[in-house]
């Protein structure tokens, strides 16, 4: 199914409101990606550590090197294939320093800076490890690995990776329904996984199975009233994610997506944004996201 995506609005916007990393990510999607800026732009948020911080994650202002700047930083790098750059075996190691002993990483690292900052990363607590954040970094740096072999190879992602998979097949011995976002953070681990271990990856599916409605929508709880993780959320191009869901919630939610582009060529998020700053850069990382996505499945 071919369809036309209303690019040149959503360059549009870009250019008037998105930070430059999300313009240069932009350029990786239509085939004019420059590797050497992106990764410039990349480096601008990155901490002499080799850890990656200053709102890189846009509702988590402070400077300090955190996980979830992690999985921004992982996401660019999978992005610019089949570039590699010294940057991701570099944020490798400095999250073997921050994984916590079972093998997980903390959500949040104590923030420094909570001005700005969404509550639930400074509430966090450092010495738990969640298998939400670990589960959605990961996945990123398979995406990175699979053309990268110095992450492929790194200690940190066999650790990282060893520890999704045990606390994903926990859950069925656990009497707990996970929260939304880590339900599809988790499939789309399993997802991302498949690539180097499908006989894991369709099992941890089956274990994942039971929580995913075949419509996909899931309410996130605490979250906006009407937030909720959509299909395209668990699985945001085709892949072993997809059938887990009834073909006809994908068409649905494409639709939705489609429809969603508003009259200045960007998407808007349904959550809420704890900064002026975050607010307006959520909307340009979700844009390019968004076409991604609508590329994946058009063609």
């Amino acid at each position: 199914m071919t369809r036309t995506t209303p690019l040149s609005a959503a360059a549009t916007f870009l250019t008037g409101h998105a930070r430059l990393l999300d313009r240069h990510r932009y350029g990786f999607l239509v085939g004019r990606g420059d590797p050497r800026a992106t990764l410039a732009a990349l480096a601008a948020y990155r901490n002499t550590d080799g850890g990656y911080g200053h709102g890189l994650e846009p509702d988590l202002r402070s400077p300090e090197s955190q996980p979830a700047a992690a999985l921004h930083a992982f996401e660019v790098l999978a992005e610019i294939d089949p570039i590699t750059s010294p940057q991701a075996e570099q944020l490798c190691d400095w999250l073997l320093t921050v994984t916590l002993p079972d093998g997980g990483l903390p959500f949040a690292l104590p923030v420094t800076e909570p001005e700005n900052c969404a509550p639930f990363w400074v509430r966090a607590d450092p010495s738990t490890s969640s298998l939400q954040i670990t589960s959605v970094v990961a996945l990123h740096a398979h995406r990175v690995a699979q053309h990268d072999r110095t992450v492929a190879d790194h200690p940190w992602l066999s650790r990282a990776t060893e520890f999704c998979v045990a606390a994903i097949r926990r859950l069925q011995e656990e009497d707990r329904v996970p929260h939304a976002i880590e339900l599809a953070f988790a499939v789309r681990f399993a997802d991302a996984l498949s690539a180097r271990q499908p006989k894991t990856a369709r099992e941890l599916l089956e274990v994942l199975r039971v929580f995913v409605p075949s419509d996909g929508r899931v309410h996130v709880q605490g979250g906006a009233k009407n937030e909720y993780m959509r299909p395209l959320d668990f699985a945001p191009a085709p892949g072993l994610a997809s059938e887990l869901l009834a073909e006809s919630a994908i068409e649905a939610d494409l639709r939705r997506l489609r429809s969603d582009q508003a009259d200045d060529g960007g998407w808007t998020v349904d959550f809420v944004s704890h900064s002026p700053a975050a607010a307006l850069e959520w909307r340009g990382y979700t844009t390019v996201n968004a076409l991604r996505t609508l590329r994946a499945y058009d063609g």
